[in-house]
């Protein structure tokens, strides 16, 4: 009896103990059928019910499979199982927001932020009782601010930045007394700055930038607000003058008050913070009067001052030798569009990680420090419109940061500094409007990063450096209104990305080059030079054109009357009486038939002996190509390499073609893109796409050495191109691709090293020998036959590709390098030293001589 009762009770605990720890184990059951966690499915449901866009399934989750507490984005409290987060930050939904979200009575985040919901912020937020965060910036919400968020007395962060939202700041937000973050910068909001704010003392950040407030800052502000950190009143209407009690506020690091309509004098107090970030740009602040500047003074013990912009007010005085001693941490300092004089000091030098640096339009004289050298980390120095004098120090190569520099109107003389050519970084030189003489060094020409350069407005002379073609990254160059002469070299048609190519008011003289390869030239000025002979045909090819001036020269012959040349607003060709014909807007003398005939006319004995050698060269290369085509049946096949061979394409059929770039049609991805298969509509060809990815460093010289390589090379074991797309996208982004044959057995890296399910797919030996064939034929064409040799780079298993018939072809060119003139053992050695090109842990034999 005793040994049953011992049973009995065992059973009994073991039998507590299982049911205890299989509610622990199962808490979701368990809770899955409460009144308050299907109160809260429900509205997660009427929440998804109401996304009409969602392009990446973030609530394919959301369904009965699953407990909503396992939901994408969704947490629930262990102890109940109800909703207390939302987080779908950044998940690409639209739609609209539904007043369901009101029912979630935990929850305490609810983070929207980042996607595209628009109408109107439901006033049911403001039953949220429990909330804390609520986050529901950079969507296109509009209509106003809710009143009912003034329910929210447990709210910490409020962030309604970056929609669409109008009107005026309810007054109920005074009752969110735990508000320590209030940010609506980038609405349409408008009013005095919200007065309701001044009741919350708990506040750290106000953001309200980019709105339309108006009004004075209470004088009681800084009092008001003893706990704030960061204040931001960017680009609003405010007027009046700058506290002084904002001293008060003992915590402030951060000001921005930029692009307002304040006025008078700043405050000397603000010394007494420690400031890291203090931006009155664009203001109507200063007197005129000789102490506008004494608040710099007390800015020198802000020992963590980061940023100060004083820019575009109206501050006067010579200038304030105490900037030199701000803080060392200083790296951006604007002081320009002011009424500022006097010599920029010596000690400048002391702001020693000054990043960026703003004195232009202001009247500063005297010469530029030699100790601006002594700036390594200087990106942007701007001392344009001033008075400077003096020359361009040699020293300004020793920043070899520099990025961008504006010395124009100015009173400079003398040359160009070759020591500039130190500046691997310098992307922009403008040094227009000056005295300078001289040629322009040859040394700026090996500058890889230049894209922008302007030396137009001084009285420079020589010709045009042969190497301005090494200028591959340039868009733009104004050269005008100078002294130079000479021809103007054909090397700068390799600077494929031109935009803007002025060259008027100087002594050029020769024909005008052929630069058919600069596509992308918008604006071409040549007028009022020495020019002669006829148009150029390519003028009329060039698809960019949106300006051409080529009045004021010396050019001859028939005028063409399309494209370019059909719109009177977008040329000039005045002052040119040897020319004819064109539309009849400007009024040209008719081209005459007999002089054309005279013109055209060429001795008969000259035309026999032209046709006699090019039917002799005719016939020779007709032998010497059938000799090759027995010899070596894999030969290359020579087809022309004018880039008007390529069909045009355009971002919208490529579009089309793949399908929107779809994960569908995703093949692969490389170093500089990722490639896509497509079908385009003319032709219903299939073909790889392969989309550059710009944003990757070296993407865009990539695609250039690729464009280069295969305009040059034509083989049966080397890729197809079919055609090249540079232009840019709906958004207005740079867009560059490749269009190649589809190589439809992939890469033969694919089939030397298979995925466990395609093992069986393995090549024999026949297979092997013939693709080693295919790849040493390509290889000795590239690096033999060529008209100019070329080295591959990054040869490898993935490069090679192979068609439907198993036969190779080499691709990916976007590492190659032409070497011209190489015809000895020394040259290639010499190559060899210049650095090793390809894949990071492989090196292709090709690096190797």
């Amino acid at each position: 009896m005793v040994v049953c009762m011992m049973n009995l009770s065992q059973f009994c605990s073991l039998a507590f103990i299982s049911v205890f720890l299989t509610n622990l184990s199962f808490p979701d059951y368990a809770a899955a059928d409460t009144p308050g966690n299907e109160t809260d499915k429900l509205a997660l449901l009427a929440f998804k019910s109401q996304i009409t866009e969602d392009p990446i399934g973030v609530l394919a989750s959301w369904n009965d499979s699953l407990h909503l507490c396992n939901w994408t984005g969704v947490m629930c409290s262990n102890d109940q199982r109800r909703v207390t987060s939302l987080n779908l930050q950044g998940k690409r939904l639209a739609g609209t927001l539904s007043s369901y979200v009101g029912n979630f009575t935990f929850i305490y985040l609810l983070d929207l932020s980042g996607n595209s919901f628009h109408g109107q912020v439901p006033p049911g937020l403001g039953s949220l009782s429990e909330l804390r965060k609520l986050y529901v910036g950079s969507n296109n919400f509009t209509g106003s601010v809710p009143a009912s968020l003034g329910n929210l007395t447990s709210l910490q962060e409020l962030d309604m930045s970056y929609n669409y939202l109008e009107g005026e700041i309810p007054s109920t937000i005074a009752q969110l007394v735990n508000l320590q973050n209030f940010r609506l910068s980038v609405n349409n909001l408008s009013g005095e700055f919200p007065p309701p704010l001044y009741n919350l003392t708990s506040l750290e950040f106000i953001a309200l930038s980019f709105n339309s407030f108006t009004g004075n800052l209470r004088n009681d502000i800084g009092l008001a607000f003893p706990n704030l950190q960061k204040i931001w009143l960017a680009y609003n209407f405010l007027t009046g003058p700058i506290p002084e009690p904002f001293s008060n506020a003992s915590y402030l690091q951060n000001i921005d008050f930029l692009h307002n309509n304040l006025t008078g004098k700043v405050p000397r107090s603000f010394g007494k913070l420690d400031l890291q970030y203090f931006s009155i740009g664009f203001n109507h602040l200063g007197s005129g009067e000789p102490d506008d500047l004494k608040f710099i003074n007390s800015l020198t013990n802000c020992s963590n001052l980061r940023v100060l912009h004083f820019g575009d007010n109206q501050f006067e005085g010579v200038f304030p030798v105490l900037v030199t001693n701000l803080s060392i941490k200083l790296t951006r300092l604007y002081l320009e569009w002011n009424k500022i004089h006097g010599n920029i000091p010596n000690e400048i030098s002391n702001l020693v990680n000054l990043n960026i640096l703003y004195m232009n339009s202001n009247y500063l004289n005297g010469t530029i420090p030699d100790s601006f050298g002594m700036l390594p980390n200087l990106g942007t120095l701007i001392l344009s419109s001033n008075q400077l004098t003096g020359k361009i120090p040699p020293s300004l190569g020793n920043m070899t940061g520099l990025i961008n520099l504006f010395l124009f109107d100015n009173r400079l003389e003398g040359g160009i500094p070759s020591f500039l050519a130190n500046c691997r970084q310098l992307a922009i030189l403008f040094v227009c409007q000056n005295n300078l003489t001289g040629s322009i060094p040859q040394e700026l020409m090996d500058i890889p990063s230049l894209w922008s350069l302007n030396v137009s407005y001084n009285s420079m002379t020589g010709s045009l450096p042969e190497n301005v073609g090494n200028l591959t990254h340039l868009l733009e160059t104004d050269l005008s209104y100078n002294k130079f002469s000479g021809v103007i070299p054909r090397s700068i048609g390799n600077c494929l990305f031109l935009n803007i190519l002025f060259l008027q008011g100087n002594s050029f003289w020769g024909e005008i080059p052929y630069l058919a390869d600069l596509q992308n030239l918008h604006y071409f000025d040549l007028s009022s030079n020495n020019l002669s002979g006829n148009i150029p045909h390519f003028l009329v090819n060039l698809p960019s054109f949106l300006y051409l001036n080529l009045s004021f020269n010396n050019l001859e012959g028939e005028l063409p009357a399309t494209e370019v040349f059909s719109n009177l607003s977008a040329i000039d060709v005045r002052g040119n009486p040897k020319l004819c014909g064109g539309i009849q807007e400007l009024h040209l003398p008719p081209c005459s038939s007999q002089k054309s005939k005279k013109a055209h006319r060429k001795p008969l004995k000259l035309i026999l002996v032209i046709v006699t050698v090019a039917s002799f060269v005719a016939l020779s290369l007709f032998l010497l190509l059938i000799f090759w085509m027995k010899r070596l049946k894999k030969q290359t096949q020579a087809v022309s390499t004018t880039l008007n061979f390529y069909p045009k394409i355009s971002y919208e059929e490529l579009l089309h073609a793949t399908g929107g770039f779809s994960s569908e049609n995703f093949i692969g991805s490389g170093s500089f893109g990722t490639v896509f298969k497509g079908i385009l509509s003319s032709g219903g060809s299939v073909v790889a796409v392969k989309v550059l990815n710009l944003q990757q460093k070296g993407a865009s010289i990539s695609f250039m050495a690729e464009c280069q390589a295969l305009r040059n090379i034509r083989h049966r074991n080397l890729v197809k191109v079919i055609t090249a797309c540079s232009t840019t996208d709906f958004q207005g982004n740079d867009f560059k691709a490749l269009v190649y044959e589809l190589m439809s057995n992939g890469s033969l890296e694919k089939w030397l090293h298979p995925e466990e399910e395609f093992k069986q797919n393995s090549l024999n030996i026949l297979q092997r020998i013939s693709i080693a064939t295919d790849v040493a034929s390509a290889l000795s064409y590239l690096h033999h036959e060529c008209q100019t040799p070329l080295i591959h780079c990054d040869l490898k298993p993935q490069n090679v590709l192979l068609d439907n018939n198993m036969t190779a072809h080499v691709g990916d060119f976007g590492l190659a390098q032409l070497l011209p003139g190489f015809n000895t053992r020394e040259d290639i050695n010499q190559f060899s030293s210049l650095g090793i090109n390809g894949t990071i842990g492989y090196a292709a034999p090709g690096n190797f001589s």
